[in-house]
């Protein structure tokens, strides 16, 4: 028990921590930024969407009760929104969060801790009928309370690592009850949040605007007068309205190719924010199919992907950059350099991790110039590149591999029906996170596309989102990756995502993370001029 209270002291001082101390320039005021969006929101509604098409345009509406901290390059440091503070009971079942006076949502009417509760049993018992994608996370909570106007309490079945931070997930967006208990759908065509911008109007295919509150809670915020994101798909149009100045910046990235043309013809206008990004392209591959249901023909297939000098060549032309494994490299969970050669496909020495696969291929019976089909999606940016790089990598070892393109609406169903031998997966993430990153890979996982059954891996998924002590969960966290990635190959991890952000030098106040969901209430940006 001491142990765990340590466990929870440490998180409270993460969590409560004032923002680090950063120098720079005191905020203008003024200005409309505007930036271009790839895509459009299905619907309003943050609780059951899951494109950034929503959040980009639409985070500015509204407040969370936990948000990351926006100057906080991981991503990972939960701090207050409209929590002003909280405290976790010694047995780590009940979280109570006290909540800020003085909020109004935008029809002027006082949000209250009956809101907050409205808004999260709308996300984690939603009635019948009723969409809710960040359901599953949390499976952990038997109820949300709201004792007092001022006061939340969340009560848990269980103890979970994670929990404060999927609290700050972006997509929480706090709704009023009242409307809510009038028609559960009414956010999916509306908006009315506590935010420090204000909706004036959507225009379908065109733009979203929203302008400052006035009577927004945190004095002193929003800097800008407002803001208007257009609605632009062709990557090639976006780099031209950050080139032509009509759009300072977009928010989810850029290739490396639009950086240097961007930054080769504005110079000094384009400031460029990189990070890694907390996306991935993997390598499903059926178990319920042969070879891929031999973990040697799986193993083989992992060893022959040079994956060093992979990270050389294809960040020069994609959106990929670092050699990972299960986290993204620089945050807390991530695994050491010299840990993750250890592993398969991960050895420095490409010639030897060759000739094994070659060995492993014989010993399971597949000849030389054996010849699958590998589906790949759609989508230029980064699956072309790695298809073709994954391609010539299995032909080193003798494979003989065809590619098919699927069209990218067909390619998730495609995945869900097993419809495939070898097939790319990807996962983006809202929060650098194991137990948000890794669900995916249980048992009974709707994205466990490969089918694999592993009840170790179902095991130690639980004991590390359970686990009280920091390097206790690190210890179940490397003995998953090892389970999963090289004793039994149930996945090939590829390149991790690189975010490049170019965008005018006028935009202050945003900071880069590795989730392109987070930092985009535009409460800390300004505009220089």
């Amino acid at each position: 028990m001491r142990r765990y209270a340590g466990l929870l002291t440490l998180i409270l001082a993460v969590a409560l921590a004032a923002p680090p101390a950063r120098a720079q320039e005191k905020p203008r005021y003024g200005g409309e930024l505007i930036f271009a969006v790839p895509s459009q929101p299905p619907s309003y509604d943050a609780h059951q969407e899951e494109t950034f098409g929503v959040i980009h345009p639409v985070a500015p509406h509204y407040n969370t009760l936990l948000r990351v901290e926006p100057f906080d390059r991981t991503g990972t440091k939960p701090v207050g929104d409209l929590a002003e503070s909280w405290t976790i009971a010694k047995d780590g079942l009940t979280y109570t969060f006290k909540i800020r006076r003085g909020v109004k949502f935008h029809d002027g009417s006082d949000m209250t801790s009956r809101d907050i509760k409205a808004s999260y049993d709308k996300i984690i018992f939603p009635p019948p009928g009723l969409k809710s994608s960040r359901r599953t996370t949390y499976q952990a909570v038997e109820a949300v309370e709201a004792p007092d106007p001022y006061t939340v309490r969340f009560r848990l079945k269980w103890p979970e690592s994670s929990f404060l931070l999927n609290l700050a997930s972006p997509w929480n967006f706090i709704y009023k009850a009242d409307i809510l208990a009038k028609d559960m759908r009414w956010y999916e065509r509306n908006v009315m949040g506590t935010g420090p911008f204000t909706f004036v109007e959507y225009v379908k295919g065109s733009h979203w605007v929203g302008k400052k509150n006035p009577n927004y809670w945190d004095k002193g915020k929003p800097y800008l007068d407002g803001y208007r994101a257009l609605f632009i798909s062709s990557s090639s149009a976006q780099v031209a309205a950050v080139r032509g100045e009509r759009a300072h910046i977009q928010f989810r990235g850029f290739t490396p190719a639009d950086r240097d043309s961007l930054k080769q013809a504005l110079g000094d206008k384009i400031t460029v924010q990189e990070s890694p990004w907390d996306c991935v392209l993997m390598v499903a591959m059926n178990h319920t199919r042969k070879p891929f249901d031999d973990k040697r023909v799986r193993r083989a297939l992992t060893l022959a992907l040079d994956r060093y000098e992979a990270s050389k060549n294809l960040s020069r032309i994609a959106i990929v950059r670092d050699v990972a494994g299960i986290q993204v490299p620089g945050t807390p969970w991530a695994t050491p350099p010299a840990e993750l050669e250890k592993l398969a496909g991960y050895s420095r020495d490409i010639g030897k991790s060759r000739a094994e696969a070659k060995r492993l291929l014989r010993e399971a019976g597949v000849p030389d110039g054996f010849a699958f089909t590998f589906k790949n999606r759609g989508i230029p940016q980064p699956y072309e590149p790695i298809g073709i790089w994954l391609i010539d990598q299995w032909r080193q070892i003798g494979l003989n591999v065809k590619q098919e393109i699927v069209e990218a609406s067909a390619y998730h169903p495609m995945l869900k029906r097993g419809d495939f031998e070898v097939a790319m997966d990807f996962a983006c993430g809202f929060i650098v996170e194991p137990d948000l990153d890794l669900g995916r890979f249980v048992t009974s996982s709707d994205a466990n596309y490969g089918k694999h059954q592993d009840k170790v891996i179902d095991e130690l998924y639980q004991k590390q989102a359970r686990a009280v002590d920091a390097e206790e969960r690190r210890k179940y966290l490397r003995a998953l990756e090892k389970r999963l990635l090289d004793e039994e190959v149930h996945v090939m991890y590829t390149l991790q995502w690189n975010r490049i952000i170019p965008h005018s030098s006028k935009v202050k106040g945003w900071t880069i993370t590795p989730a392109h969901y987070l930092n985009n209430m535009l409460d800390t940006v300004w505009l220089s001029e």
